[in-house]
Formats: C-alpha cells, sequence, structure tokens
C-alpha cells in the first residue's frame, strides 16, 4: 500500500469530511496532502478508510478488516462528529473510542485522536461533554489528541457548503495545509 516515496503508512479513520463529501476524491484534502506529501519527498502518506456518516462505532465495526488489509505505521481517528450530530451519549462515544485505540495498540500501532467539534445548538452541557470525550480518551489511553482539524474554516461561510457543517473545494488546501503541520510534530 505504500508508494516508493514513502517509508511509514497512516491509516485515517473518518467521516464525510474527510471522505471529499460533496466534491471528487481528489479534490479533498487527504488527496491535496498526499500530494503536498509526495512533492516534498515526506517519508508517509495517508491511506483513506473514511466513509461518510461514519459513527465511532461504524468505525469500530470496520477497523480490524480495514487494519487487516493494510500495512499501518500509526493510526488517526477522526471520528465522533456523526455521533455528535446525532445527540449520542458521549460515554458510549468515549467507549468506542477506547475500543478502536485499543484494537491498534494491541498491533503496537500508535493512535492519534482528533478532536472534534460540532454546532452549538445541542447546548452548552452536551457540548462540554462530547468535546471532553476526545481528550479523555488520548489521555486514558496515551494517545495523541490532534486539534480540530477545520478550526480554521468551520467559522467561515466562504469555506463551508451550503449545509455548515462540510467545508467546500476551497477549504480543501486550508485543511491539507493545517494537518501537514500536525503531521510534522507527530511523525518523527
Amino acid at each position: 500500500m505504500t508508494s516508493s516515496w514513502a517509508t511509514t503508512s497512516i491509516l485515517l479513520l473518518g467521516d464525510s469530511v474527510s471522505a471529499s463529501y460533496g466534491m471528487q476524491q481528489n479534490q479533498g484534502w487527504v488527496h491535496l496532502l498526499n500530494q503536498q506529501l509526495r512533492d516534498n519527498k515526506a517519508p508517509y502518506k495517508i491511506v483513506n478508510a473514511s466513509v461518510s456518516g461514519e459513527t465511532t462505532g461504524g468505525g469500530l465495526s470496520r477497523l480490524a478488516g480495514v487494519l487487516a488489509d493494510n500495512k499501518v505505521d500509526h493510526l488517526i481517528i477522526e471520528l465522533g462528529g456523526n455521533d455528535g450530530l446525532r445527540g449520542y451519549s458521549p460515554k458510549s462515544i468515549k467507549n468506542n473510542l477506547l475500543q478502536m485505540i485499543n484494537i491498534a495498540q494491541q498491533q503496537n500501532i500508535p493512535v492519534s485522536i482528533m478532536q472534534i467539534k460540532i454546532t452549538p445548538n445541542y447546548g452548552p452541557r452536551y457540548l462540554k461533554m462530547f468535546e471532553a470525550v476526545f481528550e479523555q480518551a488520548a489521555q486514558e489511553t496515551n494517545s495523541n489528541l490532534l486539534p480540530f482539524f477545520m478550526e480554521q474554516v468551520a467559522l467561515d461561510p466562504n469555506l463551508m457548503q451550503q449545509d455548515g457543517i462540510h467545508p467546500n473545494i476551497k477549504a480543501q488546501p486550508i485543511i491539507a495545509r493545517y494537518v501537514e503541520e500536525q503531521l510534522k510534530n507527530l511523525i518523527k
């Protein structure tokens, strides 16, 4: 699965935001990031196992199979947004994250979790509990917690699709550059 320029394979288990929702696959941030990594001769590449609509429960049910089918040196989990938008219990989201991390760590695969944020219309109590889940899961498993990767685009309507949830084509290079910076600190 790794190409001639990449010796390290990073599996991205994500949702529609990483699966290029509303655009062609080659317009999405993961594709753009892999182009940047190849051009910069970075020793790693992203294997995108993201699916639109994916929840932490869906990611958990798919993870073992995805790991069996790919050589994976690092796992990044970008899941939880759909759970939050459906009002799922933060306790069950955390439990799913912990189980996914455990599956990877049993195979000696380091894990990073992306902090996820959702729209504020769920109320401050739910938002606080939801956002704390990612930090707690990272701390309890000695995993890396990456900052919310859409921080620079989520509040700019010019960078979002009509639904206000998914970034548009103009936002993709911004997200790719942001994640590339995070990876530099992560993969040494």
